[in-house]
């Protein structure tokens, strides 16, 4: 049997290539056979328009996320420098009216130390770490929302998976005949398929945001630690007369 269907097969390919109405019926039925996007998309069912929100919000809190870091992280170069002088000369006015010319967290935490001047060195210090929590924590607004959306599209691709495939089976108990159609099973692999595919594609990018961000927020970290240490030792300078 196998010869015979090597012999058809092979008749069957001559015959193709001696009429060209046959190359012409292959062509226009592979051309049938081609899915637009939107088609690819509607085939995933429901579960494609939850990972279209999920990924419009993903999209939404990483540039607003990434812009808000940005401005935070922009400070003058001399800022610290500027704020040395003035309180060492005494000048403590000049130096909070800096502070407060200056949108940044590392200068609202500056300005908290130097209303704190004059107390103890313990106090003025936990005033500026609790500045710098609460600074830290808006930078990090939004960010779990992300490592969810990283986590959760996939999963919700995998439950149109499961989906898909119970579809499948429920087509394959319905037919009495015992037989097993492509058009029954196409429409459920669709669906796993198509789901699959997208939760992978907004998770992915979601992951990789998310850990961009933190990273950038990491780094603000390190700055205004490196900030706290510098003003304490800008204390502890004699004052010039």
């Amino acid at each position: 049997m196998i010869n015979l269907l090597t012999i058809d097969g092979a008749e069957q390919i001559a015959q193709g290539a001696e009429n060209p109405a046959v190359n012409t019926t292959v062509t226009e039925t592979a051309e049938n056979l081609s899915i637009s996007f939107w088609d690819l998309f509607m085939s995933g069912g429901w579960l494609m328009w939850v990972l279209v929100a999920l990924a419009a919000v993903m999209i939404f809190i990483f540039v607003e996320r990434f812009i808000a870091i940005r401005r935070a992280t922009r400070i003058d170069k001399n800022f610290m420098n500027r704020i040395r002088d003035f309180i060492l000369e005494g000048n403590i006015n000049a130096a909070t009216d800096l502070c407060r010319r200056t949108d940044s967290p590392i200068a609202r935490m500056v300005e908290k130390g130097i209303e704190r001047i004059g107390r103890p060195m313990g106090d003025i210090q936990t005033a500026i770490e609790n500045v710098a929590n609460v600074e830290v924590a808006k930078m990090e607004t939004g960010l779990p929302w992300l490592a969810s959306i990283s986590g959760g599209a996939p999963m919700i691709g995998f439950l149109g998976t499961v989906v898909g495939m119970v579809q499948v089976f429920i087509g394959m108990s319905a037919n009495q005949s015992g037989g097993i159609e492509l058009s029954q099973l196409s429409e459920g692999m669709y669906v796993a398929m198509v789901t699959t595919v997208g939760g992978l594609i907004v998770g992915i990018p979601a992951y990789f945001a998310h850990n961009y961000l933190v990273a950038r927020v990491e780094k603000m970290i390190f700055r205004m630690e490196a900030t706290t240490i510098a003003f304490m030792d800008i204390l502890n300078q004699p004052v010039q007369k």
